[in-house]
C-alpha cells in the first residue's frame, strides 16, 4: 500500500472516530446543524492546507480551526445582514422554536445557548474538543485559572438551566 493510501486510511479512521464529537463542538459556535457542518468542512480544509498528516494529536489544531471558521462565518453573516439592512428596510421578523423536552440533545443545546459566550466556549473546547485547560487558555489568550473558572461557572449555569429537565 502506498504512503498516500495509508495516510488516507488513517484520516478516514480518525474522522470516523471523531466526526460526531467535532460536529457537536462546531454546533455550539453556530446557529444550526447545517452551519456546523459547513464550519466543520471549512475547518478541515484549512487544517489540510497547513497540516496534511495526523502526527501526534491533531485535536487542538482542528478545534482551533473549527472555532476560527465559526467566527468567520458569524462575521460574514453579520456583514451581510448589515449590508441588507442598509440597502432596504426590513420588517420585524420573529421566529420562535419550541424545544421538545424528550429530545436530550435539544434540551442540552438550549441550556448551552443560555450560557454567556465565554463560558460556553470553554465548555465546548473542554468537553467536545477534549482540550486541556492549558490548551484552552493558550487559544483564548487567558490564564489557565480563568479557563478553569469559566468552565466551573458554566457547569453551575448548566445545572441551574437543566434543573427539573428530563435528560
Amino acid at each position: 500500500m502506498s504512503e498516500k493510501a495509508l495516510a488516507q486510511d488513517d484520516w478516514q479512521t480518525w474522522l470516523r472516530a471523531n466526526s460526531r464529537r467535532l460536529l457537536l463542538c462546531a454546533r455550539q459556535w453556530t446557529n444550526s446543524y447545517a452551519d456546523a457542518e459547513d464550519v466543520l468542512q471549512e475547518a478541515f480544509v484549512r487544517y489540510w492546507k497547513h497540516q496534511r498528516h495526523l502526527e501526534g494529536s491533531p485535536e487542538a489544531l482542528i478545534i482551533t480551526s473549527i472555532r476560527r471558521a465559526a467566527i468567520d462565518l458569524g462575521r460574514s453573516r453579520a456583514r451581510r445582514v448589515n449590508r441588507e439592512t442598509q440597502s432596504y428596510e426590513l420588517g420585524e421578523r420573529t421566529v420562535s422554536f419550541e424545544l421538545s423536552d424528550d429530545d436530550e440533545a435539544r434540551v442540552l443545546d438550549a441550556a448551552l445557548q443560555k450560557l454567556p459566550a465565554e463560558q460556553r466556549e470553554v465548555v465546548v473546547m473542554k468537553i467536545w474538543g477534549e482540550l486541556t485547560f492549558d490548551q484552552i487558555a493558550k487559544e483564548l489568550n487567558i490564564s489557565q485559572n480563568t479557563a478553569a473558572s469559566r468552565y466551573r461557572y458554566a457547569l453551575d449555569g448548566l445545572r441551574k438551566h437543566l434543573k427539573g429537565k428530563k435528560i
